[in-house]
Formats: structure tokens, C-alpha cells, sequence
């Protein structure tokens, strides 16, 4: 995770606007918008790389309610679109969605399909690693 981290910083771009990262307090009340408990390993996310802005991902962010990535705004099109409602969508790939799952897994959405394929990793880190990085 540690060097996940690392790496992720390393990679950031600068922005004319730099993101925040939120805070516990932030947190609770984006569970409580959502009416889901966000994941352990997932709040470290939130909590250390969210503010991160690199490639052509844009995983989600809590702290500007007026961005295109706010997790209640990106949870509620993910939803409408047909993901589970037990998932928490962590980054939109265009009609597709990785999300995370109760447990802490990662797993893609197909929006063509509308069903979760078998490409799953085991964190958001795992994730962070595979994918993110790599795009």
C-alpha cells in the first residue's frame, strides 16, 4: 500500500485547481448521503489519494460537491444504470464502472452488459496498481 501511495504522489499532475483530501468527519457524511458504510481499505483511499489526478482515470472524490467525480453523484448514475446498490463505484470508465464491494474487492461493471465481469482485484490498491497507474 505504502509504495502504492508513493508511487501514486509521484505520478500526480499539477492542476490549476488542486483537489483535497477529506477528512473522517467528510466521510461519515457521504455514508450517510449514500446509506452504505464505505469500505476500511477504501476510506485509506479516500483518506490518502483521493486529491491524486493522473491519466486518463478519474476516480471518485469527496470533498467538491460541484465535481464530476463526487462520489454521491457518481454512486446515484451508477446505480440508476444498474449496478448493485451494495457496490460503491470508485472510478467511471465510460459506461463502465469499477466499483468495490463490501468486502473490500474490486470488481468491473459492464454498462454494455450490464452485469460485473470476471475481472476483479483484491483492493483498491491492487486496483490502483493495475489499473489506474497503467492508464
Amino acid at each position: 500500500m505504502e509504495e502504492i501511495i508513493e508511487q501514486l504522489r509521484e505520478a500526480n499532475e499539477p492542476v490549476p485547481v488542486p483537489l483535497e483530501l477529506p477528512d473522517e468527519d467528510q466521510l461519515v457524511e457521504i455514508e450517510e448521503q449514500l446509506f452504505i458504510d464505505i469500505p476500511f481499505v477504501f476510506r485509506e483511499f479516500l483518506l490518502t489519494v483521493s486529491d491524486v489526478v493522473y491519466g486518463s482515470l478519474e476516480p471518485v472524490t469527496v470533498t467538491d460537491p460541484q465535481s464530476h467525480t463526487y462520489l454521491p453523484e457518481v454512486a446515484a448514475n451508477a446505480w440508476d444504470a444498474g449496478v448493485d446498490r451494495s457496490m460503491i463505484p470508485i472510478c467511471q470508465d465510460g459506461d463502465d464502472y469499477y466499483c468495490v464491494e463490501e468486502d473490500g474487492t474490486v470488481v468491473l461493471w459492464s454498462g454494455e452488459e450490464e452485469l460485473v465481469t470476471e475481472e476483479t482485484w483484491e483492493s483498491v490498491w491492487h486496483w490502483a496498481r493495475d489499473v489506474w497507474l497503467e492508464s
